[in-house]
C-alpha cells in the first residue's frame, strides 16, 4: 500500500507540474542533489537553468549571499554595524553603484537574461524558505540584478585587479593557484589532462560554489564564486579550463600634487570632480547616523588617499567591460579550441591566466587579462607608485588578444602555472620576454612553480593517478634545495643544538603530511630565514636556470643561529623537536577538528594550505589555500576527480558545511558525477520546478 501511495502522489504531482510550467518547455527544470550537496541542474532553456542555479545557491548559502550583496551595495554600515563603514566608503569612492547602472544599460541581452533569471531564483528561494534566513539579513531582500553586478565588480576590482594597490591583499593570507595541462605526448593514456586548483581564503566572497549544469542535454561542470551565476572554472565533455592569478599590472596608483584645492597635471592646475554622498551608519542603540563622504575624481581615476600636499589616485582596467559573465558562459559552451578562443577574444575578463585542455589533445596557456598600452617604462616602474603629474603616463588603450603571451601545444607536452610569470609556463622556456613590452610581466620563478615543473620533468609518461598524486604532493622544493647547505653549516658550526635539530631533519621525509616529523622544525626555521629574500642565497635566481636557482646559503652562521632559536622555541612550546605536522597544523570548521596536510606555497609545496594562528600559539588552522580541485582526463568519456575543500554550503544546519574536510585530511578526492547514469545513481533527492519554485518529488527520475 505504501508503494501505491507514493506512485499515486508522484502521478498527481507530475500532472500538476505539467500544467504549471511554461508552454515552451517540453520538460520542467529539475535539481538532483547528490550526497555532497552538489546540485545537478537540468533545463531546456536559459531562464530555467539560471533560475535553478540561483535557487540552489540560496539553498546552500542564503545568509552568506545576503551578507555579500548587502556589503557590495555599500550598505554594510547601515544594515549591520559601523565596522563596515570603511568598506562602504571604498564602494562609494570607486563609484560602483553608478557603474552598475551603466553596465545594466550596456550589457548583452544574454547577460541580462542570465542575471535576471539567477536573481529570480534567489528571491524565490528566500520567499519559499524564510526560515532559512537570519533576521538580521532579511533587510537585504529583495535581491536585484544590480546587486549581482555590484557584487561582481566588487570582487573583481577590489579583491583581484586592484587588491595590491588598495592595500587589501595582505589581509587575506595566501591568494594564488596551481594549474597543469598535460598533452598526449606526455600522457600515459594519450589523452589530454587538466588540473584546476585555485587557492583562495576559505571565507566570505572568496568561497566557491560547485554545480553541474545541463542545458538541452549539454553538460557543464565546475565552480564559480558564491553569488555569481554560471561556471568560471569548469569543463564539459570536450574541453576544460582553469584560471590562475597572473603577474599582470592592470591597475596603477598615481601620486598627484595638490594646489589651491585642485591638482597639477603637466604644470597646470585642474579642478577635482567632487561628489558628496551620505552613508547611513547603524549605531549601537539601533539608530542611524549620517556619515558624509566626499568623492574626488581626477583624470587618472578616484582619489583613494590624501596626505599633506599629495594625493593618490587609482586607475583600473575593465570598467568598460560589462559582459564578463557572458564570456565565461561562452567558454563553458565551447565545443573545441576554435570556439573557446573566440570566447577569449571577447576580452571581458580583465584578470587571470587561462590554462586549457581538450578532447582533441590540445593544451594551451594564455596570459589573459587587460594590459594597458604604455608609452614607456618597465615592470618596476609601473608596479610602484606612478608620477601623476604627466599626462603621458595616462593610459587609455588595451593590448589586443594577439599581443598577449600565449602558448599552444609546446614541445615539452605540458604546461604549468603556479602564479609565476608567463615565461616559465613550461621548461625549457618557450616564451621569450624580449618579444614583449618590458612592462608586460616580471621575470622570476619561485619554489612552488619550480616544484610543479620538477614533477613534470621527472615523468615522461604521466598517468591520471600520478597527476592526482602530484596535485596532492606536499614535498617541499625549498627543503630539497637548501637542506644540504644547512647540514654543511651545522657540521661546520659545532653547535649541539643545531646538531640535535639536524638529526631530526636528516630523518624527515621532506613532506608536509600529517604524520611528517621534522616539518614543523623546518617550517619555523624557514620563516625566520626568509625564503623570499634573494640576499640569503649564494647563487641568485637567473633566467638561464629558472627551476634550479636560487641555491646555497650566503650566511651559514646566521642560518645556524636561526636554527638554534627554533630549537629553543619548539622545546618551550612542545617539549620536543619531532612533533607530527598534523598535531600542529589543523582543519577546524563547523565542529570538525582534523589533522591537516600541506603548507604555505612559499616553501615550494604544491598542496597549498595557508594557516592562521590559534589563540594559544600551539596550533595553526588552515584558512586558505586549496579551494576547488578538479583533475580531468578528456578521453572517449570524461574522467574527473574533484574536491571543494570546505564543502559546498555555509548554512548553519547544512550537513555540507565542512563535510569534505575529512577527504582533505586524508588527501583524497571524490568522483565528479557527470553522466545521467552517475547523477541518477548518486542523487539523494530531486526537486522539480513549478510555479512556486522547486519542490521535492517522491522519486528520482533520470536526467
Amino acid at each position: 500500500m505504501k508503494t501505491i501511495r507514493v506512485l499515486l502522489l508522484g502521478a498527481i504531482f507530475l500532472s500538476f507540474i505539467s500544467t504549471s510550467c511554461s508552454q515552451e518547455n517540453n520538460k520542467p527544470a529539475q535539481i538532483a542533489w547528490d550526497k555532497w550537496g552538489v546540485p545537478h541542474i537540468s533545463a531546456d532553456n536559459i531562464h530555467d537553468l539560471f533560475y535553478a542555479q540561483g535557487w540552489a545557491q540560496m539553498h546552500n548559502h542564503a545568509n552568506l549571499i545576503l551578507k555579500l550583496y548587502g556589503s557590495s551595495r555599500g550598505k554594510g554600515a547601515e544594515y549591520w554595524s559601523k565596522d563596515k563603514l570603511q568598506n562602504d566608503i571604498l564602494i562609494c569612492t570607486l563609484g560602483f553603484e553608478e557603474l552598475a547602472e551603466a553596465w545594466e544599460a550596456q550589457q548583452d541581452p544574454r547577460v541580462k537574461t542570465i542575471i535576471k533569471s539567477f536573481v529570480e531564483g534567489l528571491n524565490a528561494y528566500a520567499k519559499a524558505h524564510p526560515e532559512a534566513i537570519d533576521k538580521e539579513n532579511k533587510i537585504v531582500l529583495p535581491i536585484t540584478t544590480k546587486d549581482v553586478n555590484m557584487h561582481s565588480m566588487f570582487v573583481i576590482f577590489t579583491r583581484f585587479i586592484a587588491s595590491g594597490e588598495l592595500g587589501l591583499s595582505q589581509q587575506w593570507g595566501s591568494m594564488g593557484s596551481n594549474a597543469y595541462a598535460v598533452g598526449p605526448s606526455r600522457s600515459a593514456s594519450g589523452n589530454a589532462m587538466l588540473v584546476q586548483n585555485p587557492h583562495l581564503p576559505w571565507f566570505n566572497e572568496f568561497l566557491f560554489f560547485e554545480s553541474h549544469l545541463t542545458l538541452n542535454g549539454k553538460d557543464m561542470y565546475g565552480a564559480t564564486l558564491v553569488g555569481l551565476p554560471g561556471i568560471s572554472i569548469g569543463f564539459n565533455k570536450n574541453l576544460g579550463w582553469t584560471h590562475t592569478n597572473n603577474t599582470i599590472d592592470n591597475s596603477d596608483i598615481y601620486e598627484i600634487e595638490l594646489k589651491d584645492g585642485g591638482y597639477l597635471l603637466d604644470g597646470k592646475r585642474n579642478d577635482f570632480d567632487v561628489t558628496t554622498k551620505t552613508i547611513r551608519v547603524k549605531q549601537n542603540d539601533g539608530t542611524w547616523a549620517p556619515s558624509e563622504v566626499s568623492v574626488l575624481k581626477t583624470v587618472h581615476g578616484p582619489v583613494i588617499g590624501k596626505k599633506n600636499d599629495k594625493a593618490l589616485a587609482l586607475r583600473m582596467v575593465g570598467l568598460d567591460k560589462p559582459n564578463m559573465l557572458l564570456q565565461w558562459w561562452q567558454m563553458a559552451n565551447s565545443n573545441n579550441f576554435e570556439e573557446f578562443e573566440s570566447a577569449l577574444k571577447m576580452a571581458q575578463i580583465g584578470f587571470w591566466n587561462v590554462i586549457y585542455a581538450d578532447k582533441e589533445g590540445n593544451i594551451f596557456y594564455l596570459f589573459n587579462g587587460l594590459v594597458p598600452k604604455r608609452k614607456a617604462g618597465d615592470w618596476a616602474y609601473w608596479s610602484s607608485i606612478v608620477p601623476g603629474g604627466k599626462s603621458e603616463n595616462i593610459w587609455t588603450e588595451m593590448h589586443p588578444y594577439e599581443d598577449l603571451p600565449k602558448l599552444k601545444n609546446p614541445e615539452t607536452g605540458w604546461i604549468q602555472n603556479a602564479n609565476d610569470p608567463p615565461w616559465t609556463c613550461t621548461v625549457p622556456v618557450a616564451l621569450n620576454p624580449k618579444d614583449y613590452p618590458p612592462y608586460m610581466a616580471p621575470a622570476g620563478m619561485s619554489f612552488r612553480p619550480q616544484r610543479a615543473a620538477r614533477m613534470m620533468l621527472e615523468d615522461s609518461s604521466v598517468t591520471f593517478d600520478e597527476l592526482i598524486g602530484y596535485k596532492l604532493s606536499t614535498r617541499m622544493e625549498f627543503a630539497d634545495r637548501i637542506l644540504d647547505d644547512l647540514f654543511a653549516a651545522i657540521a661546520h658550526s659545532g653547535s649541539q643544538k643545531a646538531k640535535e635539530a639536524g638529526a631530526v631533519l636528516e630523518k624527515w621525509d621532506r613532506e608536509a603530511n600529517a604524520d611528517s616529523k621534522g616539518t614543523l622544525l623546518f617550517y619555523l626555521w624557514a620563516l625566520k630565514f626568509n625564503v623570499g629574500n634573494p640576499a640569503n642565497y649564494v647563487v641568485k635566481w637567473d633566467t638561464e636556470h629558472p627551476d634550479t636557482t636560487p641555491d646555497g646559503i650566503s650566511d651559514p652562521a646566521r642560518a645556524v643561529q636561526l636554527l638554534e632559536a627554533t630549537v629553543d622555541e619548539m622545546k618551550a612550546n612542545f617539549g620536543r623537536l619531532d612533533v607530527p605536522w598534523g598535531d600542529f597544523y589543523r582543519l577546524r570548521q563547523n565542529g570538525k577538528d582534523l589533522p591537516a596536510n600541506g603548507a604555505t606555497g612559499e616553501l615550494g609545496v604544491f598542496r597549498v594550505a595557508h594557516s592562521y594562528d590559534s589563540p594559544n600559539g600551539k596550533q595553526m588552522y588552515v584558512g586558505s589555500g586549496d579551494s576547488w580541485v578538479g583533475i580531468i582526463e578528456f578521453g572517449d568519456s570524461v574522467r574527473a576527480k574533484v574536491l571543494l575543500s570546505y564543502g559546498n554550503a555555509t548554512q548553519k544546519g547544512s550537513p555540507h558545511n565542512g563535510d569534505q574536510l575529512e577527504l582533505f585530511s586524508r588527501k583524497e578526492l571524490r568522483d565528479a558525477w557527470f553522466t545521467p547514469e552517475q547523477v541518477k545513481a548518486n542523487a539523494t533527492r530531486t526537486e522539480i520546478l513549478t510555479k512556486g519554485g522547486f519542490h521535492n518529488i517522491p522519486f528520482t527520475p533520470s536526467i
